[in-house]
C-alpha cells in the first residue's frame, strides 16, 4: 500500500522571513496614491505609528501562538483550539474570501507597473500578461515550499534594492520638510484619518497569515517569532524612509502622485536608471506579492479539508512535491476570475473583514491563556496579563476604528461575506459526510 503523501517541512529562517515580507508588503510599490488622498504629513504620522500600535502588538501575540501549537493552519488551527471547529471554520472561510479581493490586485498592478516600458499596452496584451504572472506563480508553487521560499528571498532582495537606491540617492536632496502639508486640500482630519487609517492598516496587515504554513517550517516554535520581528522594522523602513526622501527632494508634486507613480518619481529624484531599477523593483515585488500570498492562503481550504469542514479533494497532497495542489489550483483560479475586476475601491471593506478575524484570533489569544495555561509554551508574550493585554487591546482598537469608519457601504458588504461563513459550514460539513458515508459504502462492498 502506497503511504499517503504528506507535507513536507522545508522552509527555514531566511526564506520564513522573506515569505511574511511578501505577505504583509512588498515595499513601498502601491501605496503612492496615499499621498495626493490624505496629505503627505498624515501619511507619513500613520506609516511610522501603525507598525508600533498595531503590526508589533500583532506580531507578538501570533508569536506565542505558534509558539504553542506550531501546526498546520496556524490561526485556524489556534482558533478552533480556543473556541471549537466552528470558529475555527469561520476565520479560515472569512479570510480566504478576503484574499479574492487582496491577491487579485498584484497581477493588475504587475501590469500596471509593466506599463513604465510600454505606456500604449492593449487591453488584450494586459489580460495575457496577467494571465502568463499567475501561470507561472503557480507552478512554482506547486514545485513545492522549498523552491517557493528560495523564490521567496530572490524577490524580496530585488523590490528592496531599488528603494534603498532611491533612499541613498535621494537623501543628499531633501531640501522641503516632508510632512508638510499636513492634509490634502478638501481633506478634514476626521475623514482623512478615517480612511487614511483603513488604507495603512491593509499595508500593514498579514502578520498572522504567514502562519498557516508552520507545518511546512523548520523549527516553527521559535522561526516564526523571529521571523516577525526582522520583518516589523525591515516593513516600516520600507514605507517611511523612501516616501519622506521623495517627498522632501521635491523632485515631484505630491498632488500628481497615483498608483505607479513611483518609478517616474525616482526618475526625476536620481535620473532614468533610477526610474528603470524602480520599476523593476515594482514588478519584482508584484510577483512576490502574489507567489508568497498563493502559497500562504491555499492552506486555508487545504486545512478545512484535512479536518473534514470542505470537501476531502482540497486535502490532496502532491506525492512527488509534497504541496497541497489541488488547494493551490483552486485559489490561483479564483483570483484569475477576480484579477478581471478593479479592486482598489475595496481596500476598506477588505480591511473591514480582515479586522473581523483578527478580532476573534487575539481573543483566542486571551482565551487560551485564561483556560490553557498548561499548554507549553516555549516563548510568551513577557509581563503575564498586562503583558496579554497590552498585545490585544491596541490592535483591537485599531480594528474596530476601522470598522466604525468604512462607511454603511462596505459594513454592509462586509456583513454579507460574514454570513456566508456559517452557510458554507453547513454546506460543507453535509458534502462531507455525504463523501464519507459513500466511501464507507464503497469499502463495505
Amino acid at each position: 500500500m502506497t503511504p499517503a503523501a504528506r507535507l513536507r517541512r522545508e522552509l527555514g529562517l531566511l526564506p520564513l522571513a522573506a515569505i511574511v515580507f511578501l505577505n504583509v508588503s512588498g515595499g513601498p510599490y502601491g501605496i503612492e496614491d496615499t499621498i495626493p488622498a490624505f496629505g503627505p504629513g498624515l501619511t507619513l504620522i500613520l506609516l511610522a505609528l501603525v507598525p508600533l500600535l498595531w503590526s508589533l502588538p500583532v506580531s507578538l501575540a501570533m508569536s506565542e501562538l505558534a509558539s504553542a501549537m506550531p501546526d498546520e493552519g496556524g490561526y485556524v488551527t489556534w482558533t478552533t483550539r480556543a473556541f471549537g471547529p466552528f470558529w475555527g471554520f469561520q476565520v479560515g472561510w472569512w479570510s480566504w474570501i478576503d484574499s479574492f479581493v487582496d491577491v487579485a490586485v498584484y497581477p493588475a498592478l504587475f501590469v500596471e507597473y509593466m506599463k513604465f516600458w510600454h505606456p500604449a499596452m492593449a487591453v488584450g496584451e494586459r489580460w495575457l500578461l496577467a494571465i502568463l504572472f499567475i501561470a507561472v506563480l503557480t507552478t512554482l508553487n506547486l514545485l513545492g515550499v522549498r523552491p517557493t521560499g528560495s523564490a521567496a528571498v530572490v524577490l524580496s532582495l530585488g523590490a528592496l534594492a531599488p528603494i534603498a537606491l532611491l533612499v541613498l540617492v535621494g537623501a543628499p536632496q531633501m531640501t522641503v520638510a516632508p510632512w508638510r502639508p499636513l492634509l490634502a486640500e478638501e481633506q478634514s482630519l476626521t475623514t482623512g484619518l478615517g480612511l487614511g487609517l483603513a488604507v495603512v492598516m491593509w499595508n500593514y496587515s498579514g502578520w498572522d497569515t504567514p502562519s498557516t504554513i508552520l507545518g511546512e517550517t523548520r523549527a516553527p516554535e521559535h522561526a516564526f517569532r523571529r521571523a516577525l520581528l526582522i520583518s516589523v522594522p525591515l516593513i516600516a523602513a520600507s514605507y517611511v524612509l523612501p516616501i519622506a526622501v521623495a517627498l522632501a527632494s521635491g523632485a515631484a508634486d505630491w498632488r500628481t502622485w497615483g498608483t505607479g507613480a513611483l518609478p517616474d518619481v525616482a526618475a526625476r529624484v536620481g535620473g532614468a536608471w533610477l526610474g528603470h531599477a524602480v520599476a523593476t523593483g515594482a514588478v519584482v515585488s508584484s510577483a512576490g506579492l502574489f507567489m508568497a500570498l498563493l502559497l500562504t492562503n491555499s492552506r486555508i481550504p487545504y486545512v478545512l479539508a484535512r479536518d473534514g469542514m470542505l470537501p476531502r479533494a482540497f486535502g490532496r497532497v502532491h506525492p512527488r512535491y509534497g504541496t497541497p495542489w489541488v488547494a493551490v489550483l483552486a485559489s490561483a483560479a479564483i483570483y484569475t476570475a477576480c484579477a478581471a475586476f478593479s479592486f482598489k475601491e475595496l481596500i476598506v471593506l477588505n480591511v473591514w473583514l480582515y479586522s473581523v478575524t483578527l478580532l476573534i484570533e487575539l481573543a483566542a489569544f486571551l482565551a487560551l491563556r485564561a483556560r490553557a495555561p498548561e499548554l507549553p509554551r516555549p516563548w510568551r508574550v513577557p509581563g503575564g496579563w498586562p503583558g496579554a493585554l497590552a498585545v490585544t487591546i491596541p490592535p483591537s482598537l485599531f480594528a474596530l476604528a476601522a470598522m466604525a469608519t468604512a462607511g454603511w457601504a462596505n459594513t454592509g458588504a462586509g456583513l454579507l461575506a460574514v454570513l456566508s461563513g456559517p452557510v458554507a459550514w453547513r454546506l460543507g460539513r453535509r458534502f462531507s459526510s455525504m463523501t464519507a458515508a459513500r466511501s464507507g459504502s464503497v469499502a463495505s462492498e
